[in-house]
């Protein structure tokens, strides 16, 4: 436990000679550094610096693990990763479920590995809000991080429109601006987020809001390989994710990064079956 602090407190302290533009961070080599480094990309849910204090450990044993270099990279906002992940400039990845499905046509990834525990949207409002159900937020501004965020945003929007429920979307950027914008009140009358993101917040803003809806569950975020990735080289990660969960310090950084109690996932057996909700007609192609 105190050697998982320990890493944790480095990659805090590492986080401030990363190259950080625009809001992006870029880490280079973590893992085994005799050998070529590879990019691995992961979805923006939170900031820059969260992201990498949680991924960094994890990619780094990973890396010694598989005899792999990764160049960890968080873009700035989830539109800028969908254009990094539709020019398949990833060789690893973590993305949502949809981006798995949405498949981006010319660059196929893989998925490897997700958490055991389903993936399932929340529908937040302010603690003490006067709204009860889906139909008091007619017509109200909805905060949700992204227009193509799997659960805090594909899924609640298509709940919203099956109940017909009329709003207007605000894109903030991150599942925590999401939750900070409901608790200020700012405009929004509530916001989208994932029962992950909602629990990994500080207790204080926990206890400014409550959920007044929840989406169904899903197999969640995969860690995925680049087709163009060796299978050999997508065999040595999934298993280096799967035997990290065998060590009690290895089980906690996992459990940081959503992928609790690890398990190898598929396209077919896991993601395909998204295809038939037809969250396409929600999917913004090019969104900022």
């Amino acid at each position: 436990m105190t050697s998982t602090k320990n890493n944790i407190y480095f990659y805090k302290i590492v986080l401030s000679i990363l190259v950080i533009t625009s809001g992006s961070v870029h880490a280079s080599c973590l893992g085994d550094m005799a050998v070529k480094p590879i990019k691995a990309y992961i979805v923006p849910q939170l900031t820059a610096s969260q992201t990498y204090s949680q991924w960094g450990p994890v990619l780094d044993r990973i890396g010694k693990t598989a005899q792999l270099c990764f160049d960890l990279i968080v873009p700035a906002t989830i539109p800028q990763f969908e254009t990094d992940l539709a020019n398949g400039r990833p060789d690893f990845v973590f993305m949502n479920p949809y981006h798995v499905v949405m498949k981006w046509r010319e660059y196929q990834y893989v998925p490897l590995v997700a958490s055991s525990e389903p993936i399932f949207g929340v529908l937040t409002v302010k603690k003490d809000s006067k709204y009860m159900t889906l139909k008091d937020l007619s017509y109200g501004k909805i905060a949700f991080p992204a227009p193509n965020a799997f659960a805090a945003s594909l899924l609640i929007r298509s709940l919203l429109a099956n109940n017909k429920i009329p709003f207007e979307p605000v894109y903030v950027r991150t599942h925590s601006n999401v939750y900070r914008s409901v608790v200020r009140g700012d405009g929004t009358v509530a916001g989208g987020g994932i029962h992950a993101t909602l629990l990994a917040e500080p207790p204080e803003l926990k206890d400014e809001l409550r959920v007044l809806a929840e989406t169904k569950r899903y197999t969640s975020h995969p860690f995925a390989a680049n087709a163009r990735v060796p299978k050999v080289i997508q065999e040595r990660v999934q298993s280096a994710f799967l035997n990290l969960a065998n060590t009690a310090d290895g089980a906690e950084l996992l459990s940081r990064i959503q992928m609790a109690k690890p398990m190898a996932v598929s396209y077919k057996a896991n993601y395909e079956p998204l295809e038939v909700l037809k969250l396409d007609q929600y999917v913004v192609r090019s969104a900022d």
